[in-house]
This record gives C-alpha cells, structure tokens and sequence, in this order.
C-alpha cells in the first residue's frame, strides 16, 4: 500500500511539475517572445494596419472596408452613399436585400449565390445604374460597360478594403466636382495610392479606399488654405 502511495503521489508530482513549466513556457515565455519580435519587426501589422490622418487620428484599418454615407434622419431608413468620397465595393451583398450592408464584422460572408441567381442578376442590374447615375457629371458620363465588376458585387468577406484602379478612377469625376478639386489632382490621388500585385504576380492592381479618402480629406484641407 505503502508503495503505491508513493508511486501516485511520484506521478503527481511529476505531472504538477510538467504543467507548470508548460505553462510558464507555453504560457508566459512564447507569448511574450512572439509578442515582442511582432512589435519589433511588424509592429504596424501587429497592431491592426492602422491608418491615420495627417492630424495623427487614426480613422481605420486597411485591413477592413468601411462605408462613406450620409447621416440617417431616420434609423430605420436605408444609408445613401456620401458621394463626395470614394466609394467602396458593395459589402456582403447589394441593395436593401443585403445581408450586411454596412461592412459589420460580425456579418462576414459572401452572398452564396449562382452567377444566373436572378435575384442576385437583379442585384446587380440596379447597382449598374446606381454607379452609372452616381458617377455621371456634367463634363463626364459614364457607360454601363465602363463599369468595372467590383463595383457592383462584394469579395467573398464582404469586407474588403480595397476597389480596383478602373473602380477609383471611374469616381475621379464625380469626386472632384464634389469636392471643388482638379480632375488631374484626384487622378493623380488615385495613381499614387494604387498598389501593384504582390511581388508582381500575386493578386491583382488595388486602391485602398480608406488610404485613398483620408488622403483626399487632408488634400481639401491644403486646398482650403
């Protein structure tokens, strides 16, 4: 019995022991190695790709879309696009039908439908001649078969952060106009906020709307001097 006794509490013993050092080493000592050498080399990365304005505020991530509308009257009523911004794509969805239409995290997902749904062909129709109206000035029109894909369905998160270049300058027009700026001047925006394929193959061209939007926002401040 004796013997027994002391094989168990040997075991025990022996287990309090290893569960202790794992959860020093596992717990403690990786964390805080894997904590710091994130800090230390991919800090930006480590604390969420934050994006912030020329004031120093930080306005977002350029990880995650983020939605440009007008403020709600209404709670209940649907958000219309403030279109003196760029616009991102659609998010998780079109039209008041959308599962998420304002890029809520929680909502995450693409719409799960067929190319030749016709819900989602209607869908798209109607976001067509949204753009097409919405982008249209009086010096610049726009053609329905100018209209690029990603500005009329969502990415497969709904919350992608990023337009293609042919989305952010069919918006060049309506932008500036909007904003009192020169066409060239937004245009030149776009250009210099268009990121290639990663290591030049990978993915395709993209513009970060919210990169894009704070440097617009801090342009009409210069402007405005």
């Amino acid at each position: 019995m004796n013997t027994s006794l002391k094989n168990t509490a040997r075991l025990l013993g022996a287990g309090l022991r290893a569960l202790l050092v794992l959860t020093v080493v596992c717990g403690v000592l990786y964390p805080l190695a894997v904590t710091g050498v994130a800090q230390a080399f991919f800090g930006d990365k480590a604390n969420g790709s934050e994006i912030s304005d020329a004031s120093g505020r930080t306005v977002g991530s350029s990880l995650i879309g983020q939605r440009y509308d007008l403020p709600k009257e209404d709670a209940d009523e649907a958000a219309e696009p403030d279109l003196k911004w760029f616009q991102p794509r659609p998010s998780n969805g079109l039209g008041t039908n959308s599962v998420n239409t304002g890029y809520s995290l929680i909502l995450s997902g693409a719409t799960n439908r067929s190319a030749d749904n016709e819900e989602l062909v209607a869908w798209v129709t109607d976001a067509k001649a949204e753009v097409v109206a919405d982008n249209s000035t009086a010096s610049y029109t726009v053609r329905p078969e100018d209209v690029p894909a990603d500005a009329v369905t969502s990415s497969g998160s709904g919350l992608d952060p990023d337009i293609s270049p042919a989305y952010a300058e069919l918006q060049v027009h309506r932008v500036a106009e909007r904003n009192g700026l020169d066409v060239d001047q937004v245009s030149r925006l776009v250009a210099e906020h268009t990121e290639g394929r990663v290591l030049g193959f990978m993915g395709e061209p993209r513009v970060n709307v919210l990169e894009l939007n704070t440097a617009l926002r801090d342009l009409g401040k210069q402007s405005s001097r």
